[in-house]
């Protein structure tokens, strides 16, 4: 191969991986899942065969680039369309800790072992259990956690400035693009009948007019239609 063809395709391979991370979007690059990680090591892969291999043509491993990239285009539109395919493709959180309580059958799930759940926490400036209320492990891989009030920083409680009284250590999903999330309900203690006449009050007749619902801490619902926010 010769300097100028390779040069060729390194200034080629640059531009067409350029080009997609921009179309890909800044998820791809943000949130890395486990199936944007397979997604990005095989493009990494493709790319540094088109360099190399001269038995590739730079068309060929271009349209190969280009079609690969295009799978994690299609699964990130699937995912938005229809959630029981994005626990598939990227799963769902996993709640880990509980009032300070390890939930062993969740580390399982999670494959997480104890010495791998506490440098997570101590990232999160966490240096026991007792200090965590809730603990969720993130598609991501992310640790996401709340502390107990005694350990949170000063809120406007401790300044003196009155707030809503909080029911849920943290908000929850009830509607997520126009569907019901029936288990997040009886988590709450809540029921359809209530969901329904939340709705109503925010103007709308049924879930598939809501694109997402959640209940706040202090048990109040933020609802936000589709086309518009409203809070309740």
């Amino acid at each position: 191969m010769s300097m100028s063809e390779l040069l060729l395709r390194l200034a080629v391979t640059f531009t067409v991986l350029f080009v997609l991370a921009r179309i890909a979007g800044r998820k791809e690059i943000s949130q890395m899942t486990l199936f944007n990680w397979v997604s990005s090591v095989a493009i990494g892969s493709l790319a540094a065969n088109l360099v190399v291999n001269q038995d590739l043509r730079i068309f060929q491993g271009v349209i190969v680039l280009v079609a690969w990239l295009a799978i994690p285009i299609l699964i990130g539109f699937i995912d938005i369309k229809f959630k029981g395919a994005r626990k598939v493709t990227t799963g769902e959180p996993i709640i880990v800790i509980r009032e300070g309580k390890i939930m062993e059958h969740s580390l399982r799930r999670t494959r997480l072992d104890i010495d791998t759940l506490r440098t997570l926490l101590r990232e999160k400036n966490v240096f026991q259990l007792s200090e965590v209320d809730l603990a969720i492990f993130e598609t991501n891989g992310k640790l996401s956690v709340l502390k107990t009030d005694p350990h949170q920083f000063v809120t406007r409680n401790d300044m003196n400035v009155l707030s809503k009284p909080k029911h849920f250590p943290i908000a929850m999903e009830v509607i997520s693009d126009g569907v019901v999330n029936i288990k997040n309900l009886v988590m709450l203690n809540r029921d359809e009948k209530w969901l329904v006449e939340q709705m109503e009050r925010a103007g709308a007749t049924s879930p598939s007019e809501v694109f997402y619902a959640e209940v706040k801490t202090d048990g109040t619902i933020h609802v936000d239609m589709k086309g518009e926010s409203v809070v309740r």
